[in-house]
């Protein structure tokens, strides 16, 4: 029996997967989280042994989470469904721990598929995203150094430059100097450019 939960901040695609997975004799499920936080705790209170997660959630993304549900939960299977077709969201939740990876462009019809097989002991992998992110192939070389990568990271979190600076243990003057020759590197308009740069980009470097 496929024991099922779901993180997904979309009640609209929580309650459709719900409805046409409702007749499957194979597949109970469990319940639903609103963000990564809450799935952990689900998961500990329902015990599941297959979850299906978002990748951007607020309070805890489902690369996080995947990465505590594995170290803690080993067995659980895991599928990403997700918007996100970027080469490194694609490595992160890969590498993150989880066994499949689909798109949100694809039919339920699919994504049971995917359960089955998963389920099964195999992956899946949609067909849509890009094949060396699976086989963990180098990107090529990002415009931004490793710290200011560090730092965009945690702009697209909402870190102040303070909250950026005691992150990274480094001085906030360093910080404001980073996000400056970054704006000039990106050819951005500010710091308001800058932010939702980073929003874009979250899974991205």
């Amino acid at each position: 029996m496929i024991r099922l939960v779901i993180a997904e901040d979309h009640t609209a695609l929580i309650d459709g997967i719900k409805i046409f997975f409702e007749y499957e004799e194979d597949i109970e499920f469990l319940g639903f989280a609103g963000n990564g936080k809450e799935l952990i705790e689900l998961v500990n209170h329902k015990r599941p042994n297959f979850v299906i997660t978002d990748i951007r959630m607020p309070v805890m993304d489902g690369i996080e989470a995947t990465k505590l549900l594995k170290k803690d939960h080993p067995e659980i299977k895991i599928i990403a469904f997700t918007m996100f077709d970027q080469d490194n969201a694609v490595k992160q939740m890969l590498n993150a721990g989880a066994n499949g990876y689909i798109l949100k462009n694809a039919s339920l019809k699919e994504l049971l598929f995917a359960i089955r097989k998963v389920h099964g002991g195999e992956p899946y992998y949609d067909p849509n995203i890009n094949t060396d992110s699976k086989n963990n192939t180098a990107i090529s070389k990002p415009v931004l150094t490793k710290r200011q990568q560090e730092i965009l990271k945690l702009v697209g979190q909402g870190k102040t430059n303070q909250e950026i600076a005691d992150t990274l243990f480094i001085g906030k003057t360093t910080v404001e100097t980073h996000r400056k020759n970054m704006i000039r590197k990106l050819k951005l308009q500010g710091a308001g450019e800058l932010l939702r740069y980073a929003l874009e980009r979250k899974y991205d470097f």
